[in-house]
């Protein structure tokens, strides 16, 4: 190019071909850079090559049209064609940097073109133009010209204040300030005809020919088509500089003007002034509206990196960058994000990159300048990134990855991943800094949660050390020949060796469970038993002992850390022992250690499953409640003791014994041959407990009820088992000490039985019961001193039914209660009605008794009717007086003390005693029918009957005989001087309307009698 240059002023001749090579050589000097340097755009570069290329075809015009520099009018079009061509090149640069869609650059540009374009008129154009020499074609062509070279002088000087102070942009800078200078200088001289083709003027279209090929062929021709660092066109205080001096060029333009004293351009001037203003203010309302969202960037940073302060994990790091991000992209604004993070055993390490070939590798050297190498931030194109990724990142063309880097105490800068933001590049380059500090703050967060991460886990290792070295399991870890290669220090208490002098697992299993540990073990080996999954083995204890253990076992033997057979063991050897304890107990009885009724319903399902004849006997004991009452709990359990002792002594050791209740026993017989052999069995063991049992100085009667069923009767267990409780019932109400075998006959005695029981319970509800009362009277004069109140009930088909058909009944059943506070009602109010001053006497049971606030009902009962408690005599039984029951004796004594008297009903018939006829409150004996009845024939009964007269007066008690039926029996009771009589001798039980008309009668008797015997 130098050489063309020299030729062309040198050969003035030849200057129309070396000035055409010139332009070529320019040409092609543009194609070969763009060619050799692929930059990321072409187009670009291919303007300013087309602009090149018109500019020599322009000379080419010029040359041989007007070789004496007059400029033809082809010329001038190719010229002023070349402008918009060099504008389009220099957008597509500017366009890279993005300045170009920047506001406050293109206001800039506004500054600088407004004030160029006036300096030019002012000082340069506008007093030649207003000579008259000029034509007007000449004004509009050189007004072209000045506005042309105006949009290139004012992009030019943006380029460069954008761009690196690379080669080419420099050169491009040269060329263009060449071809400036001489066109201004063109302009000048052509106006008067001082230009000279091939002239001094003609070095600055060579330097830009020159220049602007040199700076194609350089290297850095590609960076002005790769993405700028927006921080470059910053504005600076030099670009600051500028643009004010800029500013004050219109004042000293009109400054000059007034003191030449001739002012031309003010209206120029001032349009200029305006201009520079409004783009100023404009620049200055954007600035602060940029303000105002830096601070709300600023903002949104601080909330990001309080959440990065608190994030526990990367899944936590990822959410609050991601959050971050979306506060520092404009609203409605598309982008996309990748946070990567690489790991190593959960610990985040460096890791080979997955963005492709293009990005440096993950370590980069040590030492401050590779830390900072490592951080850098870089823009990069979508398309040359890793497919995967660049899919993720689709739809922009450029993206910036802020790399996270943590810092290495050997001096390097690993990555642990990187954040990768994809947008429009003018947002990109916006959020630069924004997004390196934020990478910057993950990679601290990621660092402080993997240094905590690693806290924890040497914390948990100390944790887990410690507590296998405590556990009382014992751990081992068994190799592929079963030799113990770890013992954790349980193994001393539950195996009785020490950890270190346990070598090979079969050294320890009990021999009869080799064979059990070996399946286990081979299953476990090949990953058919899994962690959770536990058995029991055997081991041989030192000492002899067998120990029982658990055992879990876990194949690591891939784990570098194990290599083998880790098994669990768990001494449940006391736990065992304790299970067959509870089971023991769950199946028996604590007191007398038989089999309870769960276990024996077991044995009779056993039993009848069999095949064989079975015989099941349910025993119950007559009268057990009153042994504890009299001897006492501890006596009562000695019995229950050995009455089952001597059940399974007569029945044999193969027989089952069960206790099912309280007081009830039961037994299963198999192998009975036929009912008959049942029975006798059941008359053995009824007849074994007939014996009196000694149970240390006491005496106990054993006597007990039985039920019998067999397989004979019944196939089922449960009707096996509801036939022998039927046939027990049968043989306690047929009277104690007795045994009955189920028979279908009866079953209906039964359910007859369970038929009264609900029409008593219909009874109650409905009260249909009546009251009848049998006169007590003097046995020596016959008079009538009271009433017993006797119960009957209205049954619907039965008619009226005596208390000794259902009294038992409604004893179990608990009615006995309703039915005797209805009679007691009854009778006190029946009383009320009576002519004199007859006592009314009521039967109380002692479960009715035993109930609390008995006392408060009579008391209550008595005020209602307004009767006299001397009227009232309750009638108890020696069964009522038999527990020593402080509080019957307080409420005994508290009907005494209101004036109730209390008889004690069948003396005689129970176990009397003579020592609570001294103790306990009472007024009055009534004797049982049963010393009455025979009173006149047996001599025996006669000595009894006043025995218990004789005690009753020394006691100071009234006595009442039951039952006299006949006139010799009155007589003899006359004779013993028993004071008062019941019986049908003297009247059967009247109907409570019969009982005032009885009265009256025996009053009017009394009269006659007495008038018959009186003196006329």
């Amino acid at each position: 190019m130098a050489v063309l240059g020299a030729g062309a002023f040198a050969l003035p001749s030849l200057h129309l071909y070396f000035w055409a090579a010139i332009g070529v050589s320019s040409v092609g000097a543009i194609a070969f850079g763009v060619v050799r340097h692929k930059p990321r755009r072409r187009a670009p570069w291919c303007f300013l090559a087309a602009g090149m290329a018109v500019f020599a075809a322009g000379d080419l015009v010029f040359n041989i049209a007007d070789p004496a520099g007059q400029a033809p009018l082809l010329a001038d079009i190719l010229y002023l064609s070349v402008f918009p061509l060099i504008v389009a090149g220099y957008y597509g640069f500017t366009r890279a940097s993005l300045t170009i869609r920047d506001r406050s650059r293109m206001l800039d540009l506004i500054v600088f073109a407004t004030i160029g374009g006036m300096a030019l008129w002012v000082f340069g154009l506008g007093p030649e133009l207003r000579s008259p020499a000029v034509t007007p074609f000449e004004k509009s062509a050189l007004a072209a010209y000045a506005l042309g070279n105006l949009l290139v002088f004012a992009i030019t000087v943006r380029l460069f204040a954008t761009y690196q102070r690379t080669v080419s942009v420099v050169l491009l800078a040269v060329g263009s300030a060449g071809v400036l200078a001489a066109d201004v200088l063109y302009g000048l001289t052509s106006l008067d005809g001082r230009y000279i083709n091939g002239g001094a003027i003609d070095t600055g279209w060579w330097l830009f020919y020159a220049a602007w090929g040199a700076a194609a062929l350089h290297p850095s021709m590609a960076g002005l088509t790769a993405p700028v660092d927006a921080r470059r066109g910053e504005v600076k205080s030099l670009w600051l500089g500028l643009l004010g001096a800029a500013a004050l060029v219109p004042p000293t333009a009109l400054l000059v003007q007034s003191v030449s004293g001739e002012t031309r351009d003010a209206p120029l001037i001032a349009v200029t002034s305006g201009v520079v203003f409004i783009a100023v203010l404009i620049r200055l309302t954007d600035s602060i509206f940029a303000h105002r969202h830096t601070v709300g960037r600023e903002r949104g940073m601080r909330e990001s990196m309080a959440a990065l302060v608190s994030a526990t994990d990367a899944a936590e790091v990822n959410r609050a960058v991601r959050a971050a991000v979306a506060r520092l992209i404009p609203p409605d604004t598309g982008y996309r994000l990748v946070f990567a993070v690489h790991h190593a055993d959960g610990v985040p390490a460096t890791a080979v990159s997955i963005w492709g070939p293009t990005i440096v590798p993950p370590v980069l050297p040590q030492g401050a300048r590779g830390a900072a190498a490592a951080r850098r931030t870089r823009v990069l194109r979508v398309r040359m990134l890793h497919p995967a990724l660049a899919e993720q990142l689709g739809g922009f063309e450029s993206a910036v990855m802020c790399p996270l880097v943590l810092d290495s105490p050997a001096g390097g800068a690993p990555r642990v991943g990187a954040l990768i933001v994809s947008a429009e590049a003018a947002i990109l380059d916006s959020l630069r800094d924004a997004l390196e500090v934020l990478a910057g703050q993950a990679a601290l967060a990621l660092e402080r949660i993997a240094l905590g991460d690693e806290v924890n886990r040497r914390q948990s290792e100390a944790y887990f050390r410690t507590l296998v070295q405590s556990t009382a399991d014992v751990i081992l870890i068994v190799g592929d020949d079963d030799s113990i290669r770890y013992a954790s220090p349980s193994t001393g208490a539950v195996l009785g060796v020490e950890p270190g002098d346990t070598t090979m697992l079969w050294d320890a299993i009990h021999p009869d469970d080799r064979a059990a540990v070996e399946q286990t073990l081979e299953l476990a080996r090949s990953g058919q038993v899994s962690a959770s999954d536990w058995t029991q083995w055997s081991l041989q204890h030192p000492g002899g002992s067998r120990v029982q253990v658990e055992v879990s076992c876990r194949d690591l033997r891939r784990d570098r850390t194990v290599r083998g057979l880790v098994i669990t063991m768990r001494d449940v050897t006391t736990r065992d022992r304790l299970e067959r304890e509870l089971s023991h107990r769950a199946l028996h009885d604590a007191l007398t250690g038989l089999p309870n009724r769960v276990l024996f319903h077991d044995r009779v399902r056993e039993a009848v499953a069999g095949g064989a004849g079975v015989a099941v006997l349910l025993v119950d004991l007559d009268d057990f409640t009153m042994v504890n009452d009299t001897a006492g709990h501890a006596t009562g359990d000695g019995l229950l003791t050995a009455v089952g002792q001597r059940i399974a002594a007569t029945l044999g050791d193969h027989q089952t014994v069960a206790r099912v209740g309280g007081d009830e026993f039961a037994a299963v017989i198999d192998g009975v041959a036929d009912p008959a052999t049942a029975e006798q069995i059941a008359a053995d063991v009824l007849a074994a407990l007939a014996e009196p049992f000694r149970l240390g100085e006491a005496t106990v009667s054993g006597s007990a009820s039985i039920g019998l069923a067999t397989t004979a009767d019944a196939s089922e267990v449960d009707e096996l088992l509801r036939q022998a409780d039927l046939a027990l019932r049968l043989a306690k109400g047929a009277g104690k000490g007795r045994w009955r075998r189920y028979q279908a006959a009866l079953h209906s005695a039964v359910l007859q039985r369970i038929e009264m029981r609900a029409a008593l319970e219909q009874a109650v509800a409905d009260l249909n019961f009546t009251v009848a009362y049998q006169p007590i009277v003097g046995v020596e004069n016959g008079e009538t001193v009271g009433f017993e109140a006797l119960v009957r009930w209205r049954h619907p088909t039965l008619g009226l039914v005596s208390p000794d058909e259902f009294i038992d009944v409604a004893e179990e059943t608990g009615l006995i209660e309703p039915i005797g506070d209805w009679v007691l009602q009854q009778a006190i109010a029946a009383a009320t009605t009576w002519p004199g001053t007859p006592y009314v006497s009521v039967n109380v049971s002692a479960r009715q008794f035993r109930v609390p606030c008995y006392v408060d009902k009579v008391r209550k009962a008595l005020a209602d009717a307004d009767l006299a408690p001397e009227r009232l005599m309750l009638e108890i039984t020696e069964r009522l007086l038999l527990r020593d029951d402080e509080q019957v004796w307080l409420d005994l004594t508290g009907l005494r003390e209101m004036g109730v008297r209390i008889a004690i009903d069948d003396f005689g018939t129970g176990f009397s005693s003579l020592s609570y006829l001294q103790q306990v409150p009472i007024d009055v004996l009534k004797i049982d029918k049963t010393f009455t009845a025979t009173v006149s024939s047996s001599a025996r009964q006669q000595a009894i009957v006043d025995g218990i007269v004789r005690l009753a007066q020394t006691l100071n008690l009234e006595v009442v005989a039951e039952g006299i039926e006949t006139e010799a029996d009155r007589d003899l009771l006359r004779v013993i001087r028993c004071p008062y009589g019941q019986g049908y001798l003297y009247s059967q039980p009247l109907a409570p309307d019969e009982v005032a008309g009885w009265l009256r009668f025996e009053h009017d008797t009394e009269d006659a009698e007495v008038a018959a015997i009186s003196p006329k």
